[in-house]
């Protein structure tokens, strides 16, 4: 998805920024990690930026498909931020990417993608396929901007996301176990510098046996 207003402006801080978003996995994903009994086989990450999610698993024994549409993110990813053996990165749109025929995922995570998708429908159509790709008993890790509050127009001037309700994503795993909730993100990004907030959805869900 090339769509400036919902790019969120990243790709100037990938190419101003050799790592954009750390090293550091998200804090869902270090959770996950430290609850689990087993490291998962395989991992999907759509929208994987800088690859620092996919990374950390590949890293812990995973096979990885890491798939973003900016190639400004895969090339930090390659050469900086997350260039791990294991990890099988796909410049691709995340709907394209699960359209094609795959084999099921142990783990599919979706940090920061869904509200750059540009419809309720996109976004409901896209979780569906991700959920038929994972295993029985799988998880899925999703953090999105959600409708309550957000503080855009200095940090990100060009972005217009996508701002479902936190129910909304709740209720597209209607049957899976979910623990979500609804928390503030306080942020810099290192290339505008510009202190900003955000409404998140987080959420962790888990098929059913």
């Amino acid at each position: 998805m090339r769509i400036r207003d919902r790019d969120g402006g990243y790709d100037d801080g990938y190419r101003e920024c050799s790592c954009f978003w750390g090293k550091e996995p998200g804090s869902l994903v270090l959770r996950l990690f430290r609850q689990a009994s087993h490291i998962p086989s395989r991992v999907l990450d759509l929208g994987c930026g800088e690859g620092k999610n996919a990374s950390f698993f590949a890293e812990r024994g995973a096979t990885v498909d890491a798939v973003d549409c900016s190639s400004h993110a895969l090339r930090n990813a390659a050469e900086a931020c997350g260039g791990s053996t294991g990890v099988t990165w796909h410049l691709s749109d995340a709907r394209d990417f699960l359209n094609q025929p795959r084999q099921p995922y142990d783990i599919v995570v979706m940090y920061g993608l869904l509200h750059c998708l540009p419809s309720l429908d996109d976004v409901l159509g896209l979780v569906d396929r991700a959920r038929r790709l994972t295993t029985a008993g799988g998880l899925h890790i999703l953090c999105a901007f959600n409708q309550r509050a957000q503080d855009l127009s200095a940090a990100h001037p060009t972005f217009a996301p996508l701002l479902l309700t936190h129910t909304t994503y709740v209720g597209a795993y209607e049957g899976w176990a979910v623990d979500a909730s609804d928390e503030d993100l306080f942020e810099v990004h290192p290339h505008n510098r510009i202190p900003h907030r955000h409404s998140m959805t987080r959420l962790v869900a888990r098929a059913p046996a």
